[in-house]
């Protein structure tokens, strides 16, 4: 029961690893990382659905064929860990630092 429209979206890139999201169709999948080191492709896999495991073979055999193996980084392995979850958010510094201007404002409030 392989995912016939799987495609990947890369999200970053930098000198030893990559980002993506998974898509199904238009539906969002999950989201994979590569960490790349001299020999040995370590992934972290998180797709937010259920899935039985002939599925997430077939997810990241495409992974190592489209991702993986087109990278030009010796691979003598591809070691995947894979998690079922769902996306609770995406958070940087702008989310602290506006969370952060509303505990002030908050504070200056409770003050008077």
């Amino acid at each position: 029961m392989a995912i016939e429209d799987l495609r990947f979206e890369r999200q970053y890139r930098t000198a030893n690893s990559e980002g993506y999201l998974m898509f199904d169709g238009a539906d969002r999948l999950g989201r994979v990382e590569l960490h790349f080191t001299h020999s040995v492709v370590y992934g972290t896999m998180v797709v937010e659905r259920e899935m039985p495991e002939e599925e997430i073979l077939d997810v990241i055999e495409q992974a190592d064929d489209e991702l993986v193996m087109t990278a030009d980084v010796p691979r003598d392995d591809f070691i995947v860990s894979v998690f079922q979850g769902r996306d609770v958010g995406t958070f940087s510094d702008d989310y602290f630092e506006d969370d952060d201007e509303d505990d002030d404002k908050q504070g200056s409030r409770d003050a008077e």
